[in-house]
């Protein structure tokens, strides 16, 4: 599951769409004025959010409006968490050792 959406959020343009659509929905031609790149260009940066299922397309007569899938996001944000919680706390086991290493030396 995380595979998909971390390399869907490896592009930087990918993740400032991804903070745009945070606060509200938009179409592509709103978010393309916003950046130095084609329609085109941010249409494709939105499938590939699509198909990691990070924003949700919705039909509104003409205009497709993009929104951000928060649980999707919340959940690889939780394994974030989680894998941070494993390395805070092999990091302070190391530096305890250390410590005590400086102690008796």
């Amino acid at each position: 599951m995380q595979q998909d959406v971390f390399a869907a959020l490896a592009d930087p343009t990918r993740r400032q769409l991804v903070s745009w659509l945070a606060v509200r929905s938009a179409t592509a031609t709103e978010l393309a004025r916003r950046l130095p790149i084609s329609r085109q260009a941010v249409a494709k940066h939105l499938e590939v959010l699509g198909e990691a299922r990070l924003i949700a397309r919705e039909r509104s007569g003409r205009d497709v409006h993009y929104s951000l899938e928060a649980e999707r996001l919340a959940a690889a944000s939780e394994w974030l968490a989680t894998v941070s919680a494993r390395w805070e706390s092999r990091l302070q086991r190391l530096k305890s050792y250390v410590e005590k290493g400086e102690r008796h030396a």
